[in-house]
């Protein structure tokens, strides 16, 4: 129980998440500012093109980024929102309802937190770089598909939940002329933020965009939907409403929520760490506070939140170096909905969907991807397999998919570099020696290459004795024990007598379990040295002459 607690203590917050802020608190407030206008947009745009509104992107933003920004386990990560989880949460709404969302945002959360408990921070750490490459850049193009809708002025509702088959749907739906005024509002926000993006880059691009498009169109009485009337206060918190067949139906898709906040996450804070030295982090807290953070969302009716990547290197880069500055974003947001929630209402949503579609082009970068098509073919093909996935299937499946993919081949490569290898007999040889085989094992050997190696062995034709040196043979799992057994048994069988040398101490005890040693005719069979075996084996020529 001591250990249990002790362990627990580990993931709650400390002074120390604070050392620093003594001379370094105007850094943060500064940063804080600033992305939290990065975030306005953003937020709001991935309220509305998840399906559950404005008003739930912020909330989210707010809520989830300062319960994560005090319980997570990096220093300056910023939560909230993010694309990733808007791919995943509209099917959701389509096919569950709005409501669904708060459930399942409580359902991941809980989830995302026993994760954190459980010390599982350090799984992201296996998913291979192609992987996270083909996971983003797919993303990114779903994300773009999916403001397809509100940049031609139709209604997304009633159409396929893959973006693509959607987007499709909303080109031959779309009224002309009239799709070309919001049109119009898409490309002004996209040749605003990439000009201010090359010319004046301290200028937060989104906010200017949404800024300049939002007055035109109020002045010229645009006819452009709006984000509608938004609160001006935080709801009270509630528990949702749900019963026992709807946490059966949201169980897969609060799974597949819960796997992408952790995924994302931990990207996004080991991505903020190697930016600047801004202290450790802390995996399984960070899991535990983006854990609470979600549920503390769910409770608010906001959505499952995730450390976003964007809004986390915009917080590092403007001199973020505690996490005062994602509280501040957090409550510079929440200043906006006191104040500011009429303006902020007026917004065109082909305004946000021109954000999203910038955002969205940035995450799909051809130089990386570039990169992965030249570091050989296996990383293309997990590139290209995760990536096709994401948008055709599912992200989580994706990931899990890719990562198999990579799996793969990492085995087959593993696999090739297993030889074994029939060497000369060392020393003056002697009558009888082409009777004697001595067969170096290196490398691996494991399921992907055992049968490889013990065809390579047993092929070997009139041989009396067989000597199999061991000491190079780094990796041995246990098919590759069984199959070793085999290999022996095999040869003993055929009248082969076979000598082992040099089994490595941390290998004797499986290829005891597995019957290895057993298999040997003799257990005085094996050496620790070459030479009393080559002494041996030519004993035994000898005697049997």
């Amino acid at each position: 129980m001591s250990a249990i607690l002790s362990g627990l203590r580990l993931l709650l917050p400390t002074r120390d998440d604070y050392r620093g802020l003594r001379g370094g608190w105007r850094g943060d407030v500064v940063a804080g500012l600033t992305v939290g206008i990065v975030a306005l947009p953003l937020a709001l745009a991935f309220g509305v093109s998840s399906g559950v509104g404005a008003e739930a992107g912020l909330v989210t933003a707010i809520v989830a980024g300062l319960v994560a920004a005090i319980f997570g386990g990096s220093n300056v990560q910023v939560s909230g929102p993010t694309g990733a989880m808007v791919v995943v949460l509209a099917p959701i709404v389509v096919l569950h309802g709005v409501g669904a969302v708060a459930v399942v945002s409580l359902m991941a959360g809980l989830m995302v937190v026993a994760a954190g408990v459980f010390r599982l921070g350090r799984a992201v750490s296996y998913i291979p770089w192609p992987v996270i490459e083909g996971f983003t850049a797919g993303i990114g193009i779903i994300i773009f598909l999916q403001q397809v809708p509100a940049a031609l002025g139709v209604s997304a509702t009633g159409h396929s939940s893959n973006a693509v088959v959607a987007a499709w749907q909303t080109i031959t739906e779309a009224s002309w002329p009239a799709a070309l005024l919001p049109l119009a509002a898409v490309a002004a926000v996209a040749a605003i933020m990439l000009l201010l993006d090359r010319f004046m880059p301290a200028i937060p691009s989104s906010f200017a965009a949404i800024l300049i498009v939002s007055v035109v169109a109020a002045l010229i009485g645009s006819p452009l939907p709006t984000i509608g009337e938004l609160p001006s206060s935080l709801p009270a918190p509630a528990l949702p409403s749900f019963d026992g067949a709807m946490l059966a139906a949201l169980a897969g898709p609060a799974a597949a929520v819960a796997a992408l906040a952790a995924i994302e996450s931990l990207l996004s804070a080991r991505v903020a760490a190697s930016i600047a030295d801004t202290g450790p982090v802390n995996a399984d807290r960070e899991l535990f506070g983006q854990g609470l953070a979600s549920i503390a969302s769910g409770l608010f009716g906001g959505m499952p939140a995730t450390g976003a990547i964007a809004r986390t290197a915009v917080n590092v880069r403007s001199g973020a170096r505690t996490r005062v500055a994602a509280i501040v974003h957090a409550l510079a947001l929440l200043l906006v909905v006191l104040v500011a929630a009429p303006i902020v209402g007026a917004i065109p949503l082909a305004a946000l969907a021109g954000v999203l579609m910038m955002t969205a082009a940035k995450m799909v970068s051809w130089q990386t991807a570039r990169r992965v098509f030249g570091s050989g073919k296996s990383s293309a093909a997990t590139f290209a397999v995760t990536l096709l996935v994401t948008v055709s299937v599912d992200l989580v499946v994706a990931v899990g998919i890719g990562v198999a993919v990579a799996a793969f081949f990492a085995l087959r490569t593993l696999g090739n570099m297993s030889v074994a290898t029939r060497e000369p007999l060392p020393g003056e040889a002697e009558a009888g020696d082409e009777r004697i085989a001595l067969f170096r094992v290196e490398g691996s050997l494991f399921f992907g290459a055992a049968d490889r190696l013990v065809e390579a062995i047993s092929d070997e034709e009139g041989v009396e004795v067989a000597i199999l040196r061991l000491s190079d043979l780094q990796i041995i799992d246990a098919t590759g024990a069984n199959a070793l057994a085999g290999l022996v048994t095999s040869l003993e069988r055929r009248g082969v007598t076979v000598l082992i040398k040099g089994v490595q101490a941390h290998h004797r005890k499986l290829l005891d379990r597995l019957g290895v040693i057993r298999s040997l005719r003799d257990p005085h069979h094996l050496f620790d040295e070459l030479e009393p075996a080559l002494e041996h084996a030519r004993d035994h020529i000898r005697r049997a002459a």
